[in-house]
């Protein structure tokens, strides 16, 4: 009898997918997870301050604004996948330095600067994203980066 066994980027790929179902943003659902020695550190999802409202729940002031994407992050009351990720694992006490990081999305120039500075050294990611900066940043910078 065969198994259909992922490997591990698609199998931490399918857990960020996962938690991607948890995002609050109207625009897209972003999922990210900091993996070190094949072990999950944090998770993360994109969405509002803890305690603050949602934005499907009051509405997008990017949408409003009619701001394409990739442009103007600091117009968003929400933090990104990425971010939370990050800011999980410090919250907990949890070293990320050398740990991979798992996104369903490009990291945007914002993230791959807070990336970077958290010794993360590889970053496997599904889908694009409208931020070229984050491509310089990351062609610079030592981190490994694969598209599955």
């Amino acid at each position: 009898m065969k198994i259909d066994r992922p490997d591990w980027d698609n199998y931490f790929m399918e857990i960020a997918r996962i938690v991607s179902k948890r995002s609050t943003c109207i625009r897209r659902q972003v999922g990210a997870l900091i993996v070190k020695d094949k072990r999950i550190l944090s998770t993360g999802y994109n969405g509002a301050p803890k305690g603050l409202k949602h934005c499907i729940d009051r509405g997008c002031l990017r949408e409003k604004m009619n701001i394409a994407s990739g442009e103007r992050h600091e117009l968003c009351r929400g933090l990104h996948a990425e971010q939370n990720a990050i800011i999980q694992a410090a919250l907990h006490g949890v070293s990320i330095n050398g740990a991979e990081i798992y996104s369903t999305h490009l990291p945007c120039s914002i993230c791959m600067k807070m990336i970077i500075n958290a010794g993360i050294t590889k970053v496997t990611y599904l889908d694009g994203y409208q931020d070229e900066l984050s491509i310089e940043l990351i062609k610079e910078s030592n981190i490994k980066l694969k598209k599955i």
